[in-house]
C-alpha cells in the first residue's frame, strides 16, 4: 500500500481558528491513527505547518480523507501538500 508524506502550511491568521479547532483536528488524526491509516503527524516547531505521514490505497482515497479534516473544513490549511514517499529504512518501511 503506498505511503504518503502530507505537508499542510499555515499561516498567522489561521492560529485562533486552529486554536479553536484542534481538539477536533486531534480526535478526527486519532481516528485514523487507530485505523491504521495515519502512521503519523505533528506541527512544525515554528508554527509554519505540519508533517502527515499516511498509508492509503491510492491519492484520491488520501484526497478525500484530508478533506473530512476540521481544520481543512474550517479553511485553516493555507496549502497542502502530497508527495508518494517510498520509506526503505527504519519504522515506516515494509
Amino acid at each position: 500500500m503506498p505511503t504518503f508524506a502530507v505537508h499542510y502550511t499555515y499561516s498567522d491568521g489561521t492560529v485562533p481558528g486552529r486554536d479553536v479547532h484542534r481538539a477536533e483536528h486531534r480526535n478526527w488524526l486519532g481516528s485514523l491513527v487507530d485505523a491504521g491509516t495515519l502512521l503519523t503527524s505533528g506541527p512544525y516547531p515554528d508554527g509554519s505547518g505540519a508533517l502527515l505521514i499516511f498509508r492509503t490505497e491510492s491519492e484520491s482515497e488520501l484526497g478525500d480523507l484530508l478533506e473530512r479534516d476540521p481544520f481543512a473544513r474550517e479553511e485553516l490549511i493555507d496549502a497542502v501538500r502530497v508527495a508518494e514517499w517510498l520509506p526503505v529504512l527504519g519504522a515506516f518501511s515494509d
